[in-house]
């Protein structure tokens, strides 16, 4: 990076964390650190949710997707706004007039105590892992700009989001989403608009469009049904959903956002909002990454974009051979792209892609690091060596800001579970609200170290956003299943409950070690096996009686 992209990168880094804190100034109090004293307006609460989804794995790995799978993968977010308005329905009324700080909390309400410690920990368990994922995708970043140590990456920025969000809680957390999301828009527009204007002169739009459809990559709706592939139509909108109620209605990180609205209307105003962009969002990032993709058809990419990988198949013995099969299937990709010969250009583009996997192959073998991929480093190496000056600064100013504001709001919520459902209910019931607000600074100090640490060891997941999707859906089947048995079958009780929870998590595991299922379908599965076992073990218990 040049000196004005360095400027235009600390300047917006340094700012977001002054923000933070200065917004955050006045939560004295638990309910103001945790819940923002519920003040917040639906907007701000709108771009908090979707600049906490909105990570840098979104802007890293899901460009990397599109270029080497297409943008089929938007059809995972199908599903979410038909899961957005029955949240919107049915659990923001419920959470809002229990007056809880967490929704596990609503369980004990609902159940009995140990449902809400069970379900607790699930979210304690599945989000603590997920927290060092998203913080992972930084690391990434300055490994190809710099070259720094992963390790001091990840720690540059723990000490940035503990920073603001220790000192102001949920407020300041918040308020810094909304100021992110807006460098994480212009971050975007700007890489979009740079792919497409470094395009040849002589190539129309609509060829562009053409040759990113002929190569597989405009893909966007797959309507043959599997259940072993991961996107699909169908996938999407019964398993996306399922993933969306889950995470938008049963993960804290989601729920905390809009519990700390000023009231129903607000808050059902802030999912509705993501209802209708999030899904564009998605496309305009994956589109970005489809473009990326026909920029390199002319400008010949690396063999591997991982820089390390890349100069250890280069040292290789027989490394010029793969080269050489490289760069001639690469000049039959451009000479057929010119030409419009389609089934010419895929021959080539299967060739190109049997020369990476031959490289990436000796490289692994090389550095122990067998199977790496390279798809979180393709659109960093283009911003990198491409973008203009200024404009590479303000993409690397959005992808930390998105990683800054999902890490934020994790480690927030991650500190809020701590504290609400598990050391105030079991440990310390009755001490003072001055105690719980230190604990829950301590305690969110403690969850932005656990992320650098955890950080350290999510370099090697592949892609980054299926490996955070993947993991989510672990767990996210389970505690959608039990908040449906609370919401609609008040004949289950909290023992039946508590029960159905465990029952659900051994049989996703289960299915998911032992198949090759597709992981949103998981998500679908966790749900029916609790409500199932839910509800048998409450007709049971009732013919007992």
């Amino acid at each position: 990076m040049r000196p004005a992209d360095w400027v235009v990168l600390v300047l917006s880094l340094a700012g977001i964390a002054a923000y933070g804190m200065w917004r955050g100034r006045g939560s004295d109090t638990t309910s103001k650190y945790l819940l923002a004293g519920k003040s917040m307006p639906w907007y701000a609460m709108a771009l908090s949710i979707m600049a906490t989804q909105a990570s840098a794995i979104t802007f890293i790995s899901t460009t990397g997707q599109s270029y080497a799978d297409g943008m089929r993968f938007v059809q995972m977010y199908l599903g979410l706004p038909l899961a957005m308005i029955a949240i919107a329905a049915i659990a923001v009324p419920r959470f809002h007039h229990s007056g809880v700080y967490t929704a596990y909390e609503f369980l004990e309400k609902r159940f009995d105590a140990k449902t809400r410690a069970l379900v607790g920990v699930i979210f304690l368990l599945s989000r603590g892992l997920a927290v060092g994922v998203s913080l992972s995708a930084p690391a990434v970043v300055l490994t190809v700009i710099l070259g720094w140590p992963s390790q001091w990456t990840t720690l540059l920025m723990g000490i940035l989001v503990v920073s603001y969000t220790v000192s102001g809680g949920i407020q300041a957390v918040t308020w810094t989403d909304v100021l992110q999301m807006i460098i994480m828009i212009a971050g975007l527009i700007a890489a979009l608009t740079t792919a497409v204007l470094l395009l040849p002169a002589d190539l129309p739009f609509t060829q562009a469009l053409s040759l990113a459809g002929a190569a597989g990559r405009l893909n966007p709706a797959v309507w043959s049904f599997s259940f072993n592939d991961q996107y699909n139509v169908w996938s999407g909108v019964i398993g996306g959903m399922f993933l969306a109620l889950a995470y938008f209605g049963c993960d804290q990180s989601q729920v905390q956002r809009y519990l700390t609205g000023r009231d129903v209307t607000q808050m059902r105003l802030s999912l509705l909002f993501n209802a209708v962009a999030k899904i564009p969002m998605q496309f305009f990032i994956l589109f970005t990454g489809a473009m990326v993709f026909v920029f390199y058809v002319y400008e010949k990419p690396p063999v591997n974009f991982n820089p390390e990988l890349n100069a250890a198949f280069e040292r290789q013995a027989g490394s010029s051979a793969v080269q050489a099969r490289y760069n001639a299937a690469f000049e039959a990709r451009r000479a057929a792209a010119r030409t419009s010969d389609w089934e010419k250009f895929r021959a080539a583009q299967r060739d190109l892609d049997a020369a990476r996997a031959g490289a990436a192959e000796a490289a692994g073998r090389a550095t122990g690091q067998n199977g790496a991929k390279d798809t979180n480093y393709i659109f960093l190496q283009f911003v990198t060596r491409y973008m203009p000056v200024g404009v590479v600064g303000l993409v690397m100013a959005a992808i930390f800001a998105a990683a800054m504001s999902t890490a934020s709001a994790e480690v927030n919520s991650l500190a809020t579970v701590s504290v609400i459902d598990v050391y105030k209910r079991f440990v310390r019931p009755d001490a003072e609200d001055r105690h719980y607000l230190a604990a829950s600074r301590w305690l969110t100090g403690f969850w932005g170290l656990y992320a650098v640490v955890t950080a350290y060891y999510a370099q090697g997941l592949g892609s980054l956003v299926e490996a955070v999707n993947k993991l989510g859906s672990l767990f996210y089947g389970s505690m959608l299943g039990v908040f449906v048995l609370a919401f609609f079958f008040p004949k289950v009780k909290g023992t039946a409950a508590f029960a159905a929870v465990l029952v659900g998590e051994a049989v996703v595991f289960a299915v998911w070690s032992g198949t090759e299922v597709a992981f949103l379908w998981l998500n679908v599965l966790g749900c029916a096996v609790v409500m199932g076992t839910g509800l048998a073990l409450a007709e049971f218990r009732t013919a007992e009686e």
